[in-house]
């Protein structure tokens, strides 16, 4: 299980993805969710799976092409990258407590 820098983007991903860590959820309802670009978010998926927080899988073909839209890549957290995520989360929540205040 890598880690990972969180980057406010990467949070805001990582919040996305953990209101139901078992929900599959395709790239561009994670931009509505996130609030975040596809150009953003992508990569952020890529090392998501990278590390072992994200698994991703292809929608079956029949499925797209009777939908007449482009084939769907689809993210899950697995259950040990949920658990890190939280625990990512919860030490940026606490550094950002602790920095002192600008001025």
């Amino acid at each position: 299980m890598g880690s990972l820098r969180m980057t406010l983007q990467t949070q805001l991903v990582l919040r996305a993805l953990l209101v139901d860590p078992a929900r599959q959820r395709y790239g561009l309802e994670l931009c509505e969710s996130a609030g975040l670009s596809s150009g953003t978010i992508y990569p952020i998926l890529a090392r998501l799976e990278q590390a072992g927080w994200v698994d991703s899988r292809w929608e079956d073909p029949s499925v797209h092409e009777e939908g007449g839209r482009p084939r769907r890549r689809f993210y899950r957290m697995t259950e040990d990258g949920a658990e890190a995520a939280r625990l990512a989360l919860a030490r940026s929540c606490r550094a950002r407590k602790q920095r002192p205040p600008d001025g």
